[in-house]
């Protein structure tokens, strides 16, 4: 006999109730990564989704990444075209695309590692990025004592790590993005697929809404757990996967270890271009 499992409904108030159980009054900085799909069925999709977290922090923010803007190497032709319109890749989520579609919302520079922002601090977050450093709005929620918020989606989702990989010293490899008409080289870190790892070392607030699992972790919990534990074992969040660029990244750190970056209390990036204008 076939079984139908009834599709779970959840109501704008019940989202609204488990971000306040969270503890989230508005006055936090927020960066989130969601899964619409983890709810069962949200009522308003990602509209109701955004409103809400909009009414729960100060700040907003979301990566807003766009891969198909990654170049084969440098002397590659130019196509390839970033802007403020640009479409986020849909593996990173509805949400993220719904931000970059609002009018108010902010867009950081990189053409292929990009982060949307709204509210209070979405100008200095996304100013902070560089080529160097992409995740460096990740160190601006850090000096800002803000909050990363998972919304059915676990550790490799996690942006909040890379950043702390990169303080760590982790080698970080090149990829080529279009800018200004030409072709620039960005750093680009190792795969995220194991980030997971990190989960017993850092413990987050938890509440659930629907069939999803609401977790809020301190940005400076996750980034100084991640620096401790590669300070400690510096493969620990370097996947398996044969033919992933972690194999890459692991060759050299068997070759010259880490190289612990400095960590600054506001970052400088050392290469800035304006973000991204509103629409």
């Amino acid at each position: 006999m076939l079984n139908l499992a009834r599709r779970v409904h959840v109501t704008p108030r019940q989202l609204d109730e488990g971000l306040s159980a969270l503890g989230l009054d508005g006055t936090q900085h927020l960066i989130v990564h969601s899964s619409l799909r983890s709810f069962g069925q949200l009522e308003g999709g990602a509209a109701t989704l955004l409103h809400s977290l909009e009414q729960h922090a100060a700040t907003l923010v979301a990566p807003a990444f766009s891969y198909q803007t990654l170049m084969r190497g440098p002397q590659s032709p130019v196509y390839a075209r970033f802007g403020r319109e640009t479409r986020v890749s849909r593996d990173i989520g509805r949400l993220p695309q719904m931000m970059v579609e609002r009018p108010d919302a902010l867009r950081s520079f990189h053409p292929a590692l990009s982060f949307v922002a709204l509210g209070q601090q979405a100008a200095d977050l996304t100013a902070q990025q560089s080529l160097d450093s992409p995740y460096s709005p990740i160190g601006a929620l850090y000096a800002l004592d803000g909050y990363a918020l998972l919304i059915g989606v676990d550790h490799s989702s996690n942006t909040s790590i890379h950043y702390g990989e990169y303080l760590a010293g982790m080698p970080l490899l090149t990829r080529y993005v279009p800018l200004d008409g030409g072709v620039a080289a960005s750093s680009f870190p190792n795969c995220s697929a194991d980030f997971e790892r990190l989960g017993p070392y850092v413990l987050p607030s938890i509440a659930y809404v629907g069939k999803s699992r609401l977790r809020l972790y301190r940005v400076r919990a996750l980034v100084d757990a991640a620096v401790c534990l590669l300070t400690h074992d510096p493969q620990a969040l370097l996947c398996n996967y044969s033919g992933c660029r972690c194999q890459q990244v692991r060759q050299m750190v068997q070759q010259a270890g880490l190289h612990p970056r400095p960590h600054p209390a506001a970052p400088s990036p050392q290469h800035a271009p304006e973000a991204v204008s509103q629409l």
